[in-house]
């Protein structure tokens, strides 16, 4: 998909981020969805793909989120959002399901972030506040186990700095492991080349190309855009 040239265009909501993400991932997959904005992937992910869900408190094919008469009590995400099961899904031991992210078993994992920097870290488990609940959860695991780890956040934070950043400041959970980061105000992919990390704007939303290169402290490959 070419870049957006014009900042006529919107910026993504939370479920536009979702659908998107969804469409990508490739038919066939084995994915986890991360607690947050991830789960909301699961409502956009059509039959016809055939994704089979992880999650990491020990089942295998789990669908979307349950709502009203549809939820069972006794059956959650790691977020502890109660889910939905399609036909074939499973029940197994923590052990056993942290063995199947370790063991790079799952072909995507999809996080948010605090933060991701040019290199491709991910840095989402605690900013580091003194007064801060650290979070680690399964995140090292899937951040590294997984074949794709895809992040999705907002671009800029509460103060408007990037989130996407030359080295993060936070603590980090996994060192070069993102190659997608998805945002409000654009599609970003990392890539882990012979000449060292390089970072593309796919699609930008609600700011030129040229405006978000402006705003970010590394350099951003457009290769779809004449300015």
């Amino acid at each position: 998909m070419s870049s957006q040239n014009s900042s006529e265009t919107k910026t993504l909501d939370r479920e536009d981020l979702a659908r998107l993400v969804a469409a990508d991932i490739a038919p066939g997959s084995y994915v986890n969805l991360g607690i947050g904005q991830p789960t909301k992937v699961s409502d956009h992910l059509s039959a016809e793909k055939k994704i089979t869900l992880h999650t990491e408190n020990g089942m295998l094919g789990m669908g979307p989120q349950a709502h009203g008469e549809d939820i069972d009590e006794e059956l959650i995400n790691a977020g502890k959002i109660p889910v939905t099961e399609l036909p074939g899904a499973s029940y197994f031991h923590h052990a056993d399901s942290f063995a199947m992210m370790r063991g790079g078993h799952l072909d995507v994992c999809v996080l948010g972030a605090f933060q991701v920097s040019a290199s491709g870290d991910l840095a989402n488990w605690s900013t580091g506040a003194p007064d801060a609940i650290p979070a680690v959860g399964g995140a090292m695991d899937l951040a590294i186990g997984a074949k794709e780890v895809f992040v999705m956040m907002s671009l800029f934070a509460k103060d408007g700095s990037p989130k996407i950043v030359p080295d993060c400041s936070y603590p980090l959970t996994g060192l070069a492991c993102v190659s997608r980061v998805y945002t409000d105000h654009g599609v970003f992919l990392i890539e882990q080349g012979p000449d060292g990390p390089k970072v593309t704007l796919r699609e930008a939303y609600g700011m030129t190309p040229d405006q978000l290169a402006e705003r970010l402290d590394f350099p951003l490959t457009l290769p779809d855009y004449k300015g």
